[in-house]
């Protein structure tokens, strides 16, 4: 049987209406059983679907988070599908950061934030486990540029060097940006192809997205949206909970409660036990400035 005739078969369940008529109204929890294999990530793309909320979909590890992410993918497409992984190579441990993780981090923090339609998020614990930028900070720490901006080159340019960003030959990573004449290439973490910006004097002309191996224009835009490492735990802005960041109205879908509380507390201790090695390196932060533990992130979810 195809995934479109399965996906039909669970579009009309009355159990599926059901659980998409309960979330409408506002009942706090639904407890599902007895769901194998796929059939949990059939239901909650039908009731995605169905009450058009945003979902945020808290899978026991990262592993299952992936198999989880890989059948919605199939289901519903990714262009209303985000992943929220964790940035660290290892757990908890700052100064090991993974560069493709981050981007896709900040990517849901500016799709959210820029209150697009509403997304399927699946994540997991390690990832709930570090805090982010506040909102106003994601705000500030951004560059919105659109064509036919008043915008000089060299504005921009002392943009990026505020921004932390690199300044190099040819771009090749998110972070990096380089200046050719009336021409600046930039690698934003919040989209996963860079942008070419093209001034005539003081005037952004054109706007295109490029590829990294050929160094060739792929996509005309309007407008782009720069944003520099907003995970780097060196910096001392103030941060919260993603949990801060979703709307009251997302629906919240845990593989496991107990689970998940007992991952984040042993992430929590494994990294307050590592923090004294790291101390002078973020900036006088506390452990909890940083990672949140079980007991915050269950009382945030029971907000929702």
């Amino acid at each position: 049987m195809s995934k479109a005739a399965l996906s039909k078969i669970y579009d009309n369940s009355d159990k599926t209406h059901r659980v998409a008529e309960w979330i409408g109204e506002a009942v706090e929890q639904i407890h599902l059983k007895n769901l194998e294999g796929s059939s949990l990530s059939f239901v909650l793309a039908s009731v995605f679907k169905k009450n058009e909320r945003p979902l945020l979909m808290i899978c026991n590890d990262k592993e299952s988070a992936a198999y989880y992410l890989n059948d919605l993918e199939q289901i519903l497409g990714n262009k209303n599908l985000l992943f929220y992984p964790g940035s660290y190579r290892r757990p908890y441990q700052i100064d090991e950061t993974d560069n493709a993780n981050i981007l896709l981090r900040t990517e849901v923090l500016n799709r959210i934030n820029s209150q697009k339609k509403p997304a399927v998020i699946v994540t997991y614990p390690d990832a709930l486990f570090e805090q982010v930028i506040t909102k106003s900070e994601l705000n500030r720490s951004s560059l919105n540029i659109k064509t036919g901006d008043q915008l000089s080159l060299d504005f921009v340019n002392e943009m990026l060097f505020e921004f932390q960003f690199n300044r190099v030959d040819f771009v090749t990573e998110p972070g990096d940006f380089a200046v050719r004449g009336g021409i600046i290439d930039v690698y934003s973490y919040s989209n996963d192809e860079p942008f070419r910006i093209e001034f005539f004097g003081d005037e952004v002309e054109s706007l295109r997205v490029f590829d990294i191996e050929s160094q060739l224009s792929t996509q005309k835009v309007s407008r782009i949206n720069i944003m520099p490492n907003v995970e780097n735990k060196k910096l001392e802005e103030k941060r919260e909970s993603f949990l801060k960041y979703i709307a009251k109205k997302t629906v919240i879908a845990i593989a496991d409660t107990g689970m998940l509380k007992n991952k984040l507390d042993l992430l929590f201790e494994k990294a307050e036990k590592e923090f004294g090695k790291l101390h002078g390196a973020i900036k006088q932060s506390e452990p909890r400035d940083l990672f949140c533990d079980g007991d915050l992130i269950l009382k945030q979810l029971q907000a929702f």
